[in-house]
């Protein structure tokens, strides 16, 4: 765990630290040489008669209020990649509120390197272990809150990260089953509920069945509740949780597989939202529900063609097995309605679709929902949180992308048109309109890409708890 701590004077620093610092930071040391660093044009950076830190960073001030493009934590990346102190101390004398959320989120994510996962034989370098906030007197009672709220956000985030980054001959449905029990335990205001796949049959949940039925390691619907409060509206979420994505027997090529263990994250990252509205004890009750699958292949394997039947009573035609996300989020979506018909709202996020990614790139989460209200508070979320969202269409115009000659729905459009908000136009069919819905496309945004590489990001959660403080 990275603590923090809040100070109004270099002087009470940690020897030895990281400072990094705003070039016009008045708190600066009146030193020959911050003075000559102040003279550059872009970012100055010593690790060389600096004494009592470490190493001294000073960045250009426009990075400081740069929200939209993230330009100080693009700054800050390759600075942390390789830290020089255990201990950073960060100038938060004058900040945009958005941009300190940022940079807090990163740096308290540090607490998780895949070399954690021990699958590697890697020297153990220097980590982060503390983050310390220059700041002015008057500014302590609001900075404090504000790195309470990402320290707990960073939490939930690293241990959806953790989950995500675990290869999938691990990370089973089973496996994130247990993982969430383990980490929920410590709170208890946390439980967890469970489906085996004779119960997935029982209930009715024939879609995530279809999905699940190929593999080996069988699926599982795990909830979670979170009892915040004794009464009031629950507000319930749903993930993807396909644990590895095959294609199924609409196979997919070898390049578009190889990032294919991430495609749980939208349940992960459900796991990492309750256990950041525990830690933050949010006055309010959640349910969080995980519908966890492996799309294989194998004799039982799902086959084009085949209609299966939701747990609303609906059924689909699955005429590309590779479209299986929206097939478990919609049976989750039905089931989480049925048990609370009276649900605050319900929103679901998934690594559903690459199409969104063209759209939308992999800056910006796709919301699609009818409610303007829910649409409207989420579009705010982001804007404030730094982890934004951007609308897609969702109206009656898509109602032939899923129509289907032999059942009440198609799970793709045979056009090929569409496909990010036709998703979302079959998802809408299990939700009832009586119940707030959204569904967010999170293929862009789950993931960090950096140096060809690709590791869990563990958004949307910003955006979420957000979202949740924002409505109590």
């Amino acid at each position: 765990m990275i603590a923090y701590q809040l100070i109004t004077a270099l002087s009470d620093a940690k020897p030895q630290s990281h400072l990094i610092a705003r070039v016009s930071c008045a708190q600066l040391p009146q030193t020959a040489l911050v003075a000559e660093m102040r003279e550059s044009d872009g970012i100055a950076d010593t690790r060389f008669g600096c004494a009592p830190f470490a190493r001294i960073t000073l960045l250009p001030d426009a990075l400081w209020h740069d929200a939209l493009t993230e330009g100080l934590l693009a700054a800050l990346r390759p600075l942390i990649a390789s830290p020089a102190s255990a201990d950073i101390v960060l100038d938060a004398t004058d900040i945009d509120d958005v941009v300190l959320a940022q940079v807090l989120r990163f740096l308290f994510n540090q607490a998780h390197r895949l070399s954690d996962l021990q699958l590697k034989k890697t020297s153990e370098g220097v980590r982060i272990k503390r983050i310390t906030a220059l700041c002015l007197p008057e500014q302590q009672e609001k900075l404090e809150t504000i790195f309470r709220h990402q320290q707990a956000i960073a939490h939930g985030m690293v241990a959806a990260r953790r989950l995500a980054d675990i290869p999938s001959d691990r990370c089973t449905p089973q496996f994130v089953v247990e993982e969430a029990q383990k980490l929920c335990s410590a709170f208890p205001t946390l439980r967890c509920d469970v489906l085996n796949e004779e119960q997935i049959v029982e209930q009715g949940l024939g879609l995530l069945h279809a999905v699940g039925k190929g593999a080996t390691c069988p699926p599982r619907l795990l909830t979670i509740h979170y009892d915040g409060a004794s009464d009031g509206p629950v507000r319930c979420y749903v993930g993807k949780g396909i644990t590895f994505d095959t294609g199924g027997l609409w196979l997919k090529e070898g390049a578009g597989m190889y990032t294919m263990k991430y495609d749980m994250c939208g349940a992960a990252n459900v796991l990492g939202l309750m256990l950041t509205a525990a830690e933050l004890a949010l006055p309010v009750r959640i349910m969080g529900v995980l519908a966890l699958a492996e799309n294989a292949i194998g004799p039982d394997a799902m086959q084009p063609g085949t209609v299966a039947t939701a747990c609303n009573g609906m059924t689909v035609e699955i005429n590309n097995t590779d479209a299986e996300g929206r097939l478990v989020l919609a049976d989750a979506i039905a089931w989480a309605s049925q048990r609370h018909p009276q649900a605050r709202y319900i929103i679901d996020m998934a690594t559903l679709t690459g199409a969104v990614v063209k759209a939308l790139g992999y800056e910006l989460s796709g919301l699609m929902t009818q409610d303007e209200p829910l649409r409207a508070a989420l579009t705010q979320a982001g804007k404030r949180s730094g982890d934004e969202v951007w609308s897609l269409p969702l109206d009656a115009r898509l109602k032939k992308q899923t129509d289907s000659a032999i059942a009440d729905l198609c799970n793709t459009p045979t056009n090929n048109a569409a496909i990010s908000a036709s998703a979302a136009w079959l998802l809408h069919h299990f939700c009832p309109q009586t119940i707030p819905w959204a569904h967010l496309d999170i293929s862009g945004t789950a993931l960090w890409r950096e140096n060809g590489r690709s590791v869990a990001s563990g958004r949307p959660i910003p955006l979420l708890v957000e979202h949740l403080m924002g409505d109590l």
